[in-house]
């Protein structure tokens, strides 16, 4: 049986973060593979949306109170995607007892606490 599901809030930041990638994978690896890319993605955040605490994910306190991360890699088995090796992570935090906040998708590359919206930092809006 499946337990609570959680509604997802994306950020403008996470939104355009995902136009990026989408622009990106096109340009450079093809319609084909921005679509997989796409599918995965989609995974991710059902998954998140499932469960944000799942096996995977991470507390994230050294970049915000309340921030979690999770790889997209770990949805790769569930998802009807062809992608080999995922580089994003999956920036969030528990904004209401039903709702989780997704504040970036950013390449595994990154420093992460440098990219986190200032107006999105966490539950208690601190940096």
């Amino acid at each position: 049986m499946a337990g609570p599901s959680y509604r997802l809030l994306r950020s403008a930041t996470a939104v355009a973060d995902i136009a990026a990638i989408q622009a990106y994978t096109v340009r450079t690896h093809g319609r084909e593979a921005a679509r997989a890319y796409n599918l995965l993605l989609r995974q991710a955040f059902k998954d998140i949306r499932e469960d944000p605490f799942r096996p995977g994910s991470k507390a994230r306190p050294e970049i915000a109170a309340g921030v979690r991360t999770y790889h997209v890699s770990f949805s790769r088995g569930r998802a009807a995607s062809t992608v080999k090796r995922p580089r994003h992570v999956i920036l969030y935090y528990q904004a209401g007892e039903d709702q989780i906040a997704i504040s970036r998708i950013l390449h595994d590359s990154r420093d992460f606490a440098r990219h986190l919206p200032p107006d999105d930092t966490g539950p208690d809006g601190n940096d």
